[in-house]
């Protein structure tokens, strides 16, 4: 059983709602259109829509095919606006430019899509926009103009107006990397970035061996393949339905986790037997139902520290209902709470800090849109203080992970050297020994270091040994 520090409360309601379906293309629409006008997460405002208009699965699942496309592919959509329209892209209404690019996004990449269909059936999702009638008929023409003229409008790896290549990522963060990177490398991160990504799965071996669940899925015609460098990892690149109708998603038998991150837990190995270990920032609960699998058969138990709401039931819906989680704790409340209330030192830590998220923004495209530069100063601190303050809850000897989804140095290795000027009680040391041997090429000066690819997110994460109580 799953025990918690916090107080829970439940209440039943009985409420009756009348609620309006929507297609798949208003879904899409609605949700881009709201995404440009807030900062709230794309996977959060998609479901608050989705409560609202309750979807089919199949129409859910299109609308954010959809979405994801759009946005991975944004500033080569608006380059065709620009060549389409009249108007210019600024001073179109906002649901119309949105979609646009929804037409626009199913014409030239979507096969299966008619052409048709995506003309007439987007044309509905703004008039179920409410958009002025008048505006109708501009969509319409539009679109079935990209149509007559597919042939000759540019393509996706044409040259904008000035010549440079069409990177659909904003240009500070594209100018970053390739100061970092280099020109060419900068390139391919952002292709890779424009891909659409497979879903990636970690098995849960406490309940069943990779190539035995490999098989199940075999059965049930679902293609998968081994992962590169995680031994739990499976691929699943053709498969779009929800993750829920995977079998054994009730049973626990997988959590869908990128090979990065599943890699990035290993580094608190190894484990020590009736051991305490800390999960700093459980988030959704990936890394930490990992945490669980390695702990258990070392009787080792768990205390997982989460202060938002929404994550703390979407984290015991992943570990308490999905996995055994008799060795975990949770804490509802902030890291700074947590060592201001508690004196307890651990085997381990794993800090998995709050970052810009650029090393994953194939996945998460929305956030390439969403972030500043400014937001890497914003996070950096609060890394910092987050990596200082699990410093003081590590026990002699034991293990401190600090990781992240960034590619920016401020947020990784200049963080962990600034922290080891002050900390002299820490070392870094070499994660190889606890990473499969094919991971070894992703370390980069001390670190697990991997950089976007189509077989890897971006991801950082540093080990650190405290070798003394004394700093």
């Amino acid at each position: 059983m799953c025990h918690y520090s916090c107080a829970k409360s439940h209440a039943t309601f009985h409420i009756t709602i009348l609620m309006t379906k929507k297609s798949s293309r208003y879904l899409a629409i609605e949700t881009l259109y709201q995404l440009e006008k807030c900062s709230t997460p794309l996977p959060v405002l998609f479901q608050k829509i989705c409560d609202k208009h309750t979807p089919s699965a199949a129409d859910r699942s299109f609308a954010m095919n959809l979405i994801y496309g759009v946005l991975r592919q944004r500033q080569y959509l608006e380059l065709l606006v620009s060549q389409l329209s009249r108007q210019p892209l600024k001073k179109l209404h906002p649901y119309v430019r949105q979609g646009l690019a929804v037409g626009l996004y199913q014409i030239f990449f979507l096969d299966r899509t008619p052409d048709s269909a995506a003309v007439n059936e987007t044309v509905k999702g703004i008039k179920n926009a409410k958009v002025p009638k008048r505006l109708h008929g501009f969509v319409n023409g539009v679109l079935r103009e990209s149509i007559r003229r597919k042939q000759i409008l540019p393509t996706p790896d044409s040259t904008d107006e000035n010549g440079s290549p069409i990177l659909n990522h904003p240009q500070w963060m594209t100018a970053r990397w390739q100061s970092h990177f280099g020109k060419d490398e900068m390139e391919a991160i952002c292709s890779y970035n424009n891909q659409q990504q497979p879903l990636v799965l970690r098995i849960n071996r406490q309940q069943i061996p990779r190539d035995k669940y490999l098989q199940i899925l075999q059965a049930e015609d679902i293609e998968a393949e081994k992962g590169y460098y995680s031994a739990d990892a499976l691929i699943l690149r053709g498969y779009h339905g929800p993750v829920t109708g995977l079998p054994g998603y009730e049973e626990g038998m997988f959590q869908v986790q990128g090979e990065a991150a599943q890699l990035a837990s290993l580094l608190l190995q190894p484990i020590v037997k009736n051991g305490l270990y800390l999960d700093g920032c459980a988030g959704l609960g990936g890394k930490t139902g990992h945490l669980l699998e390695l702990l258990e058969p070392l009787s080792a138990n768990l205390i997982a520290v989460e202060p938002e709401k929404h994550r703390q039931d979407k984290l015991i819906i992943n570990l308490e209902k999905r996995l055994s989680a008799d060795q975990l704790t949770l804490f509802c409340g902030d890291l700074q709470t947590f060592c201001q209330t508690s004196s307890t030192r651990f085997s381990g830590i794993l800090v998995d800090a709050p970052c810009s998220g650029t090393g994953v923004t194939g996945k998460h495209p929305d956030i390439r849109w969403r972030r500043t530069a400014a937001d890497i100063e914003h996070y950096t601190k609060l890394q910092k203080e987050l990596l200082w303050l699990a410093a003081t809850r590590i026990a002699a000897g034991g293990v401190l992970v600090y990781a992240t989804c960034s590619l920016e140095p401020e947020e990784n290795n200049e963080v962990v050297h600034h922290f080891l000027e002050q900390h002299p009680s820490f070392t870094l040391t070499d994660p190889a020994p606890y990473l499969p041997i094919e991971a070894g090429k992703l370390i980069r000066q001390g670190f697990f270091h991997p950089r976007p690819s189509d077989r890897i997110d971006g991801f950082f994460a540093a080990r650190l040994v405290r070798q003394s109580s004394d700093d």
